[in-house]
């Protein structure tokens, strides 16, 4: 009895091609789909039912790659996507990174190997011209990162202008000496790379100082946050920064919490800035100043835009909800 790899062998075709056929995947061209049925009538192969079963729910299967579930804005962008996904008939399969690119290159392969249908990727670590080359295997989605350039379509939101407009509003009440962490490193393709830009530029146009000591790279926990603040207070009181401009606000709830066992007082000894407006954040024991990110509408709208993909529909981006906003709180 002939199988699909006899059937791939006939064909002078992959296996995953001739896979990609049987599950009436659109990235199939028609001298692929030619060669591919006169190689199964010369074969006589006839695919089993519980192969068929297999394939049909691999080819509603959306990959959703993250750099960590454990950050709530990830948790709930994962939970956003997964509901669209459902009420569209798919299911999704999660991989974090934990900022690996080969952790990425894992979830690529699936692609490949049509355990994926599609990839939503809410981290990008590799290069960008490699992830493209993936798109000949099934749909891909950048969700809320932003590549010049690419040819991978995404939604995205204006992290740069919100870190800007962040940094401006620290500077306009009257701090001058600006802290930063950011979740990656200070690269031009690195994790982060949009709020540190923002960040930047509003220092260039104030002419403030972007201090070595008072930049920290590769933070992502409330500990890692506590560590920083420890590292802060470390210095000789005229060299410490006056307020500090964090990447998520775990990170900043840690620099809180350190600073109040200390017995500092936020904001007086240090002003703090979060990124997401995740909950709990109006009800710490100082409210925290964020910036607040559509996390829903950003999960919503990549996957109507990967199914669309999927299924070879047309589906624009609707960007009425996709807007950052600075909530203003006790931190600052």
């Amino acid at each position: 009895m002939a199988t699909i790899k006899d059937v791939a062998k006939k064909a002078n075709l992959s296996v995953s091609t001739v896979s990609r056929y049987l599950n009436n995947h659109p990235y199939v061209s028609e001298e692929y789909k030619k060669r591919i049925k006169q190689a199964m009538d010369e074969l006589d192969y006839t695919p089993s039912s519980i192969a068929t079963q297999l394939r049909s729910k691999k080819g509603t299967m959306i990959g959703i790659l993250v750099s960590r579930i454990t950050n709530p804005f990830f948790a709930y962008l994962v939970d956003a996507i997964e509901k669209q996904a459902k009420q569209q008939g798919y299911n999704v399969l999660i991989m974090q990174t934990y900022d690996d690119h080969q952790a990425e290159m894992k979830m690529l392969e699936m692609l490949k190997q049509q355990v994926i249908a599609g990839l939503i990727m809410c981290s990008v670590e590799g290069e960008t011209k490699l992830i493209e080359s993936y798109q000949a295997y099934g749909p891909i989605v950048f969700c809320n990162e932003r590549v010049v350039g690419t040819t991978v379509p995404s939604v995205i939101t204006d992290q740069s202008r919100a870190a800007y407009e962040a940094t401006c509003f620290l500077i306009q009440k009257g701090y001058r000496k600006l802290a930063y962490c950011t979740g990656g490193n200070l690269t031009t393709k690195g994790h982060g790379k949009e709020r540190t830009q923002g960040f930047e530029q509003a220092l260039l146009e104030h002419q403030l100082p972007f201090k070595k000591e008072w930049v920290f790279q590769q933070i992502h926990t409330i500990a890692d946050g506590q560590e920083v603040a420890c590292q802060l207070m470390a210095l000789e009181e005229e060299n410490r920064p006056d307020a500090i401009f964090t990447n998520s606000d775990e990170v900043a709830m840690g620099v809180l919490n350190y600073l109040q066992q200390q017995g500092l007082h936020v904001p007086s000894d240090l002003a703090i800035i979060g990124f997401d407006n995740q909950p709990f954040t109006s009800m710490l024991s100082v409210p925290l100043t964020t910036i607040e990110q559509p996390v829903s509408a950003l999960g919503i709208e990549s996957t109507k835009l990967m199914v669309s993909l999927i299924e070879s529909t047309t589906y624009t981006v609707d960007q009425t909800n996709l807007h950052l906003q600075l909530i203003q709180r006790e931190s600052v």
